[in-house]
């Protein structure tokens, strides 16, 4: 930076930036500065400061009191912006490690829409399949489970790709997260397809989409006997909840 960009107000409020977002990221320094720091980005209120404020929730502070409040003001104060606040919190979504809190911030700022275009981006990220950590996916899914402000079938049918996922958390979470999304039409073949997936290898997870079809009432007309025969052999415990997974022929 010169020292023509230092004294004018740009610069000096980019130094400012610079200053105060290594502060907030500093785990070594008491709460009391953090907040300190997050507080001047705050009032600076640019782009920058707003990403550089967002980046708070990127790590866990030692005591768990303190770095619980200090992400709650983050989103308070993010949520107080309103609109302004969007474009860097998605921008640091794209490359955040966490994601479960900046999207709770986000969903209270954001119209479905624009959420749905956040959640696609991020999904396209991370596909089905290997990957080394398999965190965002998980998040992503955990975030899906929990949001209730949009169509089972629209959130459903961004979950059901993932039960065929390489790691077997992944696909345990898809399961769990289906079952706070019945929408049949979009979810029912995928679970089928999945319990009788010959790769499947979890029993927890066959167990699982075993009980969420039942619990739906989502009962097989199709691949009866496969399923059948899977009961017998590796889900002995729904031996008598029979009916509830294959509609019998009147």
């Amino acid at each position: 930076m010169s020292l023509t960009d230092l004294f004018s107000k740009e610069g000096r409020a980019k130094s400012a930036v610079e200053k105060n977002a290594k502060r907030v990221l500093a785990k070594h320094l008491q709460s009391p500065d953090r907040y300190a720091a997050m507080e001047k980005l705050r009032e600076i209120g640019t782009d920058e400061a707003i990403f550089a404020l967002s980046r708070r929730y990127s790590y866990v502070y030692d005591k768990t009191i303190e770095d619980e409040q200090e992400k709650s003001w983050v989103h308070d104060s993010l949520v107080a912006m309103g609109d302004k606040a969007v474009p860097s919190l998605i921008r640091y979504l794209r490359s955040a490690d966490t994601l479960s809190q900046p999207l709770q911030t986000l969903e209270k700022l954001a119209t479905p829409k624009v959420l749905f275009e956040v959640i696609d981006e991020l999904l396209g990220r991370e596909e089905p399949g290997y990957t080394r950590n398999p965190t965002r996916k998980l998040q992503l899914l955990g975030w899906l489970s929990d949001w209730q402000e949009a169509p089972a079938a629209e959130i459903s049918r961004r979950i059901v790709p993932y039960l065929t996922d390489f790691d077997e958390g992944v696909r345990f979470t898809a399961v769990e997260s289906l079952a706070h999304h019945k929408d049949e039409a979009t979810a029912r073949a995928g679970l089928l397809a999945a319990l009788l997936r010959p790769e499947e290898e979890s029993r927890r997870i066959l167990v699982r989409i075993a009980e969420v079809l039942a619990a739906a009432g989502w009962t097989v007309t199709d691949r009866k006997e496969e399923v059948a025969r899977l009961i017998t052999a590796q889900l002995p415990e729904f031996g008598m909840q029979h009916d509830k997974l294959v509609r019998k022929e009147k």
